[in-house]
């Protein structure tokens, strides 16, 4: 058999039942999108946190009692600094500001602004502020999601803080930190360090937690048996240990989506089967035709297989460009919350493209293969009848 007369027939057949094909991909393009939309927000994310923890520091020390996260004291940092290996030590003061009842919540970050490592983290949000101008007062730096909520309030030029020792303390809004940092700078409001201490009500020899760099990697795992053996309440966290959190936290809902994608793609695949197993009379007769006019159950396959490969990469393909553009070009409204969530202030970030190509052959495979065997397996079993037979 010749392959251009093949095709050609194969294109006639595709277009004669384009109705029923019409209706397979529709409802495959629905899976596809929704699957690849949970993707691409996912893999997104976790870009955006890895580029951003590429500046944090490669340890942080904290102070734990009872299980529980407290101040630690400033007497630490001397201890840390005679630590062979460690390259800088830096104090960082931050800490969570309820608003109206606890209902929202802001987080306060203080930064030593004459100190270049505690500012490091930070640089990328700040690139174009006045530092001279912003240190002359009492000012902050806030995110998009802090600038909405105290515009809503009726503070749009600054806010009135309520310390623990009963103090008010106003602070005017000296800008908005850029749009494209909101993954992490949402929910921030950044001031001087003392100025934060003040707000959080924390004491001169406080600290929230002392961050810390070791440029060997090799030699991590002996700073870390150093340090932890200074105090009993000491607690260390790696650049390492953070980055698995996030990842788990997102691959956890990543994969919540793709075992719903594998409960529908069964269920689709099994209805799949058992419409072709009942294969309507006209295309028994069909098979039947084909068989008597000399066509091998090769062939018969081989047209198949390619028909049903068509409607596989069209219903791939517009999934996936549906679910690019409805995630990158318009913001995945509703689907991002699920990711981002929405429990303190409404965040709008800006969704980084990332294609992750091994994920999708990944799920182009997991999601063609089934449907191909549900289609060539009913028509192999009528194939391998008499041709009599099966025209009857």
């Amino acid at each position: 058999m010749r392959t251009s007369p093949f095709f050609h027939f194969l294109m006639l057949g595709f277009f004669k039942e384009r109705k029923k094909h019409i209706g397979v991909i529709a409802i495959s393009l629905v899976i596809l999108f929704l699957l690849g939309s949970a993707l691409f927000i996912s893999s997104s994310i976790r870009y955006s946190l890895n580029q951003t923890l590429a500046w944090e520091p490669d340890f942080v020390v904290q102070r734990t009692q009872g299980g529980q996260k407290v101040n630690a004291p400033t007497a630490w940092i001397d201890d840390l600094l005679e630590v062979h290996g460690i390259s800088k030590v830096t104090p960082r003061v931050y800490g969570r500001y309820f608003f109206k009842a606890k209902e929202n919540s802001f987080l306060i970050v203080g930064v030593d602004f004459m100190d270049e490592q505690s500012n490091k983290a930070l640089r990328m949000m700040m690139d174009e502020t006045d530092l001279k101008q912003f240190l002359k007062g009492d000012n902050m730096l806030v995110g998009e999601g802090v600038s909405t909520h105290l515009k809503t309030h009726f503070y749009p030029n600054g806010y009135t803080f309520l310390t623990p020792k009963g103090v008010f303390k106003k602070v005017n809004l000296f800008k908005v930190l850029p749009k494209k940092s909101n993954l992490i700078s949402n929910d921030m409001i950044i001031v001087p360090i003392e100025l934060a201490r003040e707000i959080l009500g924390m004491g001169e020899d406080e600290v929230s937690d002392i961050a810390l760099n070791v440029p060997n990697d090799d030699e991590w795992d002996n700073v870390a048996d150093k340090i932890s053996a200074f105090y009993y309440d000491i607690h260390v966290t790696t650049k390492e240990d953070i980055k698995k959190a996030y990842e788990n936290l997102y691959n956890y809902k990543g994969g919540v989506f793709l075992i719903l994608f594998l409960i529908v793609i069964v269920t689709f695949v099994l209805i799949l089967y058992q419409r072709y197993s009942m294969v309507y009379s006209s295309e028994r007769r069909h098979i039947g035709l084909l068989r008597a006019l000399g066509w091998s159950i090769r062939d018969v396959l081989k047209l198949k297989f390619f028909e049903t490969m068509m409607i596989v990469v069209i219903a791939f393909v517009l999934g996936v460009a549906l679910a690019y553009l409805y995630v990158f070009v318009l913001g995945a409204p509703l689907l991002r919350e699920i990711f981002l969530g929405g429990a303190n202030l409404p965040n709008s970030v800006i969704l980084v493209p990332v294609l992750d190509f091994g994920i999708l052959s990944s799920i182009f495979l997991i999601y063609a293969i089934p449907f191909i065997s549900a289609v060539l397996i009913p028509t192999w079993k009528i194939a391998v009848t008499d041709p009599k037979e099966a025209m009857l």
